[in-house]
């Protein structure tokens, strides 16, 4: 059974067990799914790798939420956020460690032979369907740019 398919299940399961958040949490994920499904010229079903990146974007856009509820001074607004970005990464791969995101990109830096912040765009090339979904974009583009100016963070 495939991911969107999980999610309509677990819509069906929350809705019977009466949960709102992880009902009305899902009702938004699919949603999100079926507009980047129909974006674009012709309607197309998504694969499962671009359905985890629809749902990574879902989990950030919560956090980044959270955040700023909680800056405004709304903490109630500022959990609803964060509870829904939990749920989200619920169904998103195991996250990788930041020591397995290092040893992906000094095998891409091996196999592209890049120096300098000029060979960046080459390894993320090859480092970005590796970690899909398993890592946050920023993270991995800070440590390939330090990796690549020999920088240590």
């Amino acid at each position: 059974m495939g991911l969107k398919e999980v999610l309509q299940s677990d819509l069906t399961e929350a809705i019977r067990s009466r949960d709102e958040l992880k009902s009305g949490t899902i009702r938004m994920v699919l949603t999100s799914i079926t507009n980047e499904e129909v974006s674009g010229k012709t309607a197309r079903t998504l694969t499962e790798p671009e359905i985890i990146t629809v749902l990574s974007r879902e989990a950030k856009k919560r956090r980044e939420a959270a955040e700023a509820f909680a800056e405004g001074g709304r903490p109630d607004r500022a959990e609803r956020e964060k509870l829904e970005g939990e749920f989200i990464t619920t169904y998103l791969p195991a996250q990788l460690s930041e020591a397995e995101i290092k040893e992906i990109i000094a095998a891409a830096i091996a196999e592209t032979g890049a120096t300098g912040p000029a060979g960046m765009g080459q390894v993320m090339k090859i480092v970005s369907p590796k970690i899909a979904g398993k890592a946050d974009g920023g993270t991995v583009s800070a440590l390939v740019k330090a990796a690549l100016t020999g920088g240590n963070s």
